[in-house]
């Protein structure tokens, strides 16, 4: 018996009038479904494929364009039909912003019923190109092919570093230039791979779990500092150093470089330990007047030049006068209770990553910053009334929680303490509006602004200022 396929269901005419957020278009069926439409910019006009369907929603990709929006731009990254990783190069800067603005806002209203009294425009990116400090590249044994490649009959057995395709955990996407990170970091890319293969390296192959070169980080700093980490699955301590000795020798500007080496299924690498080869232990950047160490496990914002900016909003929507108690949760390596530090009586930052807390106190020091306290452990197992009792009801409460938002046990938490004035950083407006849902119950929403961490993404950071009602 031959296997069941599902019919193909398509769609024609559709047009995309706005841009979700997620990136993906958005259009309407004839039945008034919302069709969310990869890889389409508002104003297309489309033939689509069905890939999930739900009762109100579908999700299809483009098969045919009928018209192209007149807003598109060419795209500046030759890879960025493939790439998958800038997925709105192709709509002008100014539009982006605009989109981002009103899915803010929208999530805010359709998730949370949360209406702020105040809309701050969206607060710009300074740069739209190279502004990443951080990168992880992958090497692969496999290419990733295009649709007309493997109809050629192409082989895809070629060695390369670069992107993960999404969809295609085994094969890599080769990357000449990319547009995210400055500096040296393509050259240095460009060069390893060059020697990796020069001196008979094997790239990783992920079925197989075989081949040697695995992945590569470069860290930047806009003090001109770089480091290379890199991922072996190779313990001849000898054949690895000649490899690095040969990437210094070619890129002496290198600041600061490590192995590690990776046996496992998986490419995480917090949890190995990091081999120092050449340089200093850590990369610096200065944020306004805070300088930061960072190390190969150390955690920072992505874009730092825009990271400033972000932080002033906060500083800002919390009206820091020098005489305010601080909380700051979810704080990271301290990067806002540092920034704030000199601005307030004492910040309190509790973090669940230990090492993130070691980062903090020694950055700490190094600034001569003294009225600043950090806690290593879970914010909903640390932040209770007998701890507020201990350093005092905070004046303030900064909170940046990953994606996933705030635990329902810290929410709670909050709804108990009563804090003045809550000043929430989010990168997912989506459980932001959930969160700030449950504290309405006692406070009063009343300012939001959506600051552009990341240009050509979908990806957005929005502050809110709540105040006790």
């Amino acid at each position: 018996m031959g296997r069941n396929r599902k019919k193909k269901v398509i769609i024609e005419n559709l047009e995309v009038y706005e841009l979700a957020d997620k990136g993906r278009g958005v259009a309407k069926d004839p039945d008034g479904r919302v069709v969310f439409i990869e890889r389409t910019v508002p104003g297309d006009i489309v033939d689509v494929q069905v890939s999930k369907k739900k009762k109100s929603m579908l999700q299809a990709f483009p098969i045919h364009f009928k018209k192209y929006s007149d807003i598109r731009v060419e795209p500046m990254c030759a890879h960025f039909e493939v790439c998958g990783g800038c997925t709105t190069q192709n709509i002008p800067y100014e539009k982006q912003l605009e989109f981002k603005q009103n899915n803010v806002i929208q999530v805010l209203n359709r998730i949370g019923k949360i209406y702020p009294e105040e809309i701050v425009p969206i607060l710009p990116a300074p740069s739209v190109e190279f502004y990443r400090n951080k990168l992880e590249f992958s090497f692969s044994n496999k290419r990733w092919l295009t649709k007309e490649e493997m109809v050629s009959g192409i082989s895809n057995l070629e060695d390369v570093l670069g992107f993960h395709r999404a969809g295609a955990f085994d094969k890599i996407l080769n990357i000449d230039k990319c547009h995210l990170q400055g500096g040296d970091s393509n050259k240095l890319r460009n060069s390893i791979k060059e020697l990796g293969i020069e001196l008979g390296f094997s790239f990783y192959d992920a079925r197989t779990q075989g081949g040697e070169l695995r992945n590569m980080f470069v860290k930047t700093s806009s003090l001109g500092q770089c480091m290379l980490i890199l991922s072996i699955n190779q313990k001849d301590k000898e054949r690895i150093h000649e490899l690095l000795d040969r990437v210094i020798e070619r890129n002496p500007q290198l600041t600061s470089v490590f192995y590690c080496i990776n046996d496992k299924a998986n490419d995480f690498v917090l949890d190995l330990e990091m081999h120092l080869v050449h340089g200093e232990p850590y990369i610096e950047e200065v944020l306004r007047d805070v300088k930061f160490r960072i190390g190969p496990k150390s955690f920072f914002q992505t874009n730092p030049a825009q990271a400033v900016r972000l932080f002033e909003v906060v500083e800002s929507f919390a009206g820091l006068t020098g005489n305010e108690n601080v909380y700051d949760l979810y704080t990271g390596i301290g990067s806002i209770a540092l920034f704030i530090a000199k601005h307030c009586k004492q910040v309190v930052g509790i973090e669940e990553v230990s090492s993130a807390i070691q980062d903090a106190n020694e950055n700490m020091e190094r600034n001569n910053i003294s009225n600043a306290i950090f806690y290593a452990g879970d914010v909903k197992d640390i932040l209770t009334e007998e701890f507020a009792i201990q350093h005092g009801k905070p004046d303030i409460l900064i909170t940046d929680p990953p994606r996933a938002g705030m635990h329902p046990k810290v929410v709670d938490m909050l709804l108990k303490l009563q804090v003045p004035k809550i000043v929430y950083v989010s990168c997912n407006p989506a459980t932001q509006a959930r969160d700030l849902a449950l504290l309405s119950e006692v406070y009063d929403v009343k300012k939001s602004q959506a600051v552009d961490m990341f240009p050509h993404t979908h990806h957005i950071e929005n502050v809110a200022l709540l105040t006790l009602k």
